[in-house]
């Protein structure tokens, strides 16, 4: 009978995901759907006597505010992230749109953060600063920091974000197989 080495933590599934959400922008689509209402009703029911021009005007830009509104926030109401042997795969919305797929052979390391927010970011949704890298912002929270080979970061919120970091770092050190005493 061989003794097998104790591991610090429980082995990993084939695929790890992990997923953040936040329910605050369904306050927002509410908003961009009640513009494009506004612009639906103005266009059906309308009492502007002063012409044409300003009531097309108002109709299309009630609209287009309303649809740039709703799909900017539907987009990034969650993120998924996905590890599997090779590769870490983000997609934001309930469409997977924007999506970003890493080859984990581009990751160079990955760390916890305790608390990311919108505000270090600029906002919610996919980000870029010059100073900071790229990221994913869903909600205020945990989230993870990937620093990639060609010196760039990726941060992503996410929940559980240290069983993320956790199976990133184990997928980047596999372990090879020791000596059986």
């Amino acid at each position: 009978m061989r003794d097998h080495p104790r591991s610090d933590h429980p082995p990993y599934p084939h695929v790890w995901t992990g997923r953040a959400t936040n329910r605050v922008q369904w306050l927002l689509a509410l908003i961009g759907a009640a513009c494009m209402t506004l612009g639906i009703v103005l266009a059906v029911d309308s009492t502007w006597t002063t012409g044409v021009a300003p009531l097309a005007m108002a109709v299309v830009g009630c609209i287009a505010a309303g649809l740039l509104v709703l799909f900017g926030t539907l987009a990034f109401v969650h993120v998924a992230l996905r590890v599997d042997e090779d590769h870490l795969e983000v997609r934001c919305g309930h469409m997977g749109v924007p999506r970003r797929r890493i080859p984990l052979s581009y990751v160079a390391g990955a760390e916890f953060v305790p608390h990311v927010t919108p505000r270090h970011w600029g906002g919610w949704g996919y980000r870029w600063r010059p100073e900071k890298g790229t990221a994913v912002v869903v909600r205020c929270g945990e989230g993870l920091v990937l620093s990639l080979w060609d010196g760039h970061t990726f941060t992503i919120t996410v929940d559980d974000a240290e069983a993320a970091v956790r199976v990133i770092r184990d997928r980047l050190h596999p372990h090879r197989p020791g000596p059986v005493h």
